[in-house]
């Protein structure tokens, strides 16, 4: 399965933000974006004091770009949701946000059940959930309203989970899902609406960016 090999910070020095794709590293002093805030690169440093007005394309770009490493996507794929947020009712840019954050991986992440988005996808990957009592393995998984999504059984008996259930509760579950922390089974109340989805990404740029 194809994924995104490119180095986590350097990703964020890219975007010229922190992206908290390390997850709790990124709230530490450990963290290398707070030493290096610059661009990646040879001249990555000198071009971070140089003023420079960016284009309408270039805007667009770092937006889209910036979606995808957040949620971990390529382009293909990434492309394809908008295809599909596209086909949707309603507003193309909030259709996209609505569509990656119901992915599987991102719904584990949301729920406080791993660190990061990368980590969520590496544990959906080996198996370690249920949607509606069935495991599922893939990460891109698009769960639905009234969906659960639940550690399986034989997973809950692994020393990070039970290391993870005393760490639940640490991160807020949002307001469109539910979580048993006892159980640690999550439900899908609702959809997001773009209100209750909390990353700092300009959906419009990337409409505009595909409508060239």
């Amino acid at each position: 399965m194809a994924r995104n090999i490119e180095p986590s910070c350097k990703q964020c020095r890219r975007e010229g933000m922190k992206l908290y794709l390390k997850g709790d590293k990124c709230y530490t002093e450990k963290c290398p974006f707070d030493e290096r805030a610059y661009p990646p690169g040879q001249h990555g440093k000198e071009s971070a004091f140089r003023r420079r007005k960016l284009s309408d394309y270039a805007m667009q770009l770092r937006e889209k770009q910036k979606a995808r490493r957040i949620y971990g996507v390529l382009e293909r794929q990434f492309r394809r949701y908008y295809q599909e947020a596209q086909r949707r009712p309603g507003l193309t840019g909030e259709n996209l946000l609505t569509l990656l954050e119901s992915r599987l991986d991102n719904i584990v992440y949301r729920l406080g059940l791993a660190d990061s988005r990368a980590q969520a996808r590496q544990l959906v990957q080996h198996g370690h959930f249920t949607v509606n009592g069935r495991k599922t393995n893939i990460p891109s998984f698009l769960v639905r309203p009234n969906d659960v999504v639940g550690v399986r059984p034989e997973s809950r008996r692994a020393k990070y989970f039970k290391e993870r259930k005393d760490l639940l509760g640490k991160r807020a579950v949002p307001a469109w899902l539910s979580f048993d922390e006892e159980t640690m089974d999550g439900r899908v109340l609702v959809l997001p609406t773009r209100q209750e989805i909390d990353v700092p990404v300009q959906e419009q740029l990337i409409v505009e960016f595909y409508s060239r």
